[in-house]
């Protein structure tokens, strides 16, 4: 069992935990991430570790309440534990000194690309970040992302906080601009992701993009992850979850989102006709 030793509601429906996990806190890389699962009976969760500490041995998640899986996440609490914490899994971000990095957080995607960030930051970048949300309720972490920024821009899309309008808008003045963007790391709901790597695609800079949506069982074996990267068929949970934006078949990742929509829908308002209160 893994102890929450910490929970701290950072919206009304994004949460944190951090989680004593001492062997995945020590192999804990930038762009890994773990399957969490409530009980024997729970659902596979995958979620990109948001941060670590080797020292305390605990790691960070950060997850939003869309669903069952995570509606009965978000009834745990400090002291509560959890039956499974698997990690750290897939592949760790590629991390060097590239010169000047824009990274883009829309959402709840915001925790993972702090530890990328910060990485980036650590090799010696300059690091833009822009961070983008629908509405200023919907923000966390803006303290955290200016700590290892060189630039935090903040946008919402009905102007509530920061820059009216969508990521990006500003990305784009950036690639405009008169100093050279070298890379782009962007994560996010993937219709933000799939315009953030329209958007580089005419001035040829590196876009890379995190596809941990789409996990199921985060180990390959299931194979609800396949995605297509430049033609050929990947595993988002061991070829990823990082991968090349502009490479990305985009359509089928879509429709691999919404495979089960109905059934999710179907669980959640039987989720929500016997809890009301806690959903």
């Amino acid at each position: 069992m893994y102890p929450i030793l910490l929970r701290q509601d950072l919206t009304t429906n994004i949460h944190l935990f951090k989680v004593a996990a001492p062997a995945v806190a020590k192999k804990a890389q930038t762009g890994h991430f773990v399957v969490v699962r409530i009980d024997e009976k729970g659902e596979r969760i995958p979620l990109t570790i948001a941060d670590w500490d080797e020292e305390e041995g605990s790691v960070t998640i950060i997850f939003m309440q869309v669903g069952t899986s995570t509606a009965r996440l978000a009834t745990l609490g400090t002291g509560d534990t959890l039956a499974n914490f698997v990690g750290p899994l897939g592949l760790p971000s590629h991390i060097e000194k590239f010169g000047t990095v824009v990274c883009v957080g829309g959402g709840v995607g915001v925790a993972p690309i702090f530890p990328v960030a910060r990485a980036l930051k650590h090799a010696g970048n300059k690091v833009i970040t822009i961070m983008g949300a629908r509405h200023q309720e919907l923000l966390f972490w803006e303290d955290r992302l200016r700590s290892v920024s060189d630039h935090l821009i903040v946008t919402t899309d009905d102007g509530s906080y920061g820059r009216k309008g969508v990521v990006t808008v500003p990305l784009k003045e950036l690639l405009e601009g008169d100093k050279k963007i070298n890379r782009v790391t962007a994560i996010g709901p993937g219709v933000m992701m799939k315009f953030c790597a329209k958007t580089t695609l005419p001035f040829g800079v590196k876009t890379i993009v995190s596809l941990n949506s789409i996990m199921v069982d985060g180990t390959g074996m299931c194979g609800a992850c396949r995605v297509g990267i430049g033609g050929v068929t990947k595993f988002a949970c061991i070829d990823g979850p990082e991968f090349d934006g502009h490479k990305v078949d985009w359509n089928l990742l879509a429709t691999r989102e919404r495979m089960y929509i109905e059934e999710e829908k179907l669980s959640f308002d039987q989720w929500l006709a016997k809890h009301p209160v806690s959903a």
